[in-house]
C-alpha cells in the first residue's frame, strides 16, 4: 500500500467519520440518532486489509466516545457492523468463488443484502431504538 491509499483511506474512514460526528453533534437537535458504519474486517482482519480494519476500529472507539459525551443530550450513537454483503463494491472486490465461501462460513448459509443493513440501521433511528446506544452491531449474519 502506498502513503496516498494510506492516507486515503483514513481520511475517509476516520477522519471523515470524526468530523462527521462532530458537525452532526453541533446540529442535531436533542434526541437525535447517529449511526456510524464500520465493517467484520475489524474482527476478521485480512493480512491485506489491516489499514482498512485499523481506520474502521476508530469509527468504533468514536461511537464510545461520542456516546457517552452526547448522551446527556438524548442523542444516541452506534456503529453497524456489517459482514459479507452482497453490495455493488463487494461484487466487484471479489470473486463468485470467494463469495460462496463467505456465504457458507455464515451460520444463516447466505451473503448479507444492503437491505439487511438498513432494516438495522432503521430500527436504530426510531423510537424503538432510543434505549440503545454505545452499541456495536453486528450485521454479519453470525460471520463474526
Amino acid at each position: 500500500m502506498t502513503e496516498e491509499q494510506f492516507d486515503a483511506t483514513f481520511n475517509v474512514n476516520a477522519k471523515g467519520t470524526f468530523f462527521a460526528i462532530q458537525e452532526a453533534a453541533r446540529r442535531m437537535a436533542d434526541g437525535g440518532r447517529i449511526i456510524n458504519i464500520s465493517s467484520a474486517a475489524t474482527v476478521l482482519t485480512p493480512a491485506d486489509m489491516a489499514v482498512y480494519a485499523g481506520s474502521k476500529a476508530a469509527v468504533e472507539q468514536f461511537t464510545i466516545a461520542a456516546a457517552k459525551t452526547l448522551g446527556k443530550r438524548g442523542i444516541t450513537v452506534n456503529t453497524v457492523m456489517p459482514g459479507a454483503t452482497g453490495s455493488e463494491s463487494f461484487h466487484k472486490m471479489n470473486t463468485s468463488e470467494s463469495e460462496a465461501a463467505l456465504a457458507q462460513m455464515s451460520p444463516l448459509s447466505r451473503l448479507g443484502q444492503p437491505k439487511d443493513i438498513a432494516d438495522i440501521v432503521s430500527f436504530l433511528v426510531s423510537e424503538e431504538g432510543g434505549w440503545v446506544t454505545r452499541q456495536n452491531i453486528r450485521a454479519t449474519g453470525g460471520l463474526a
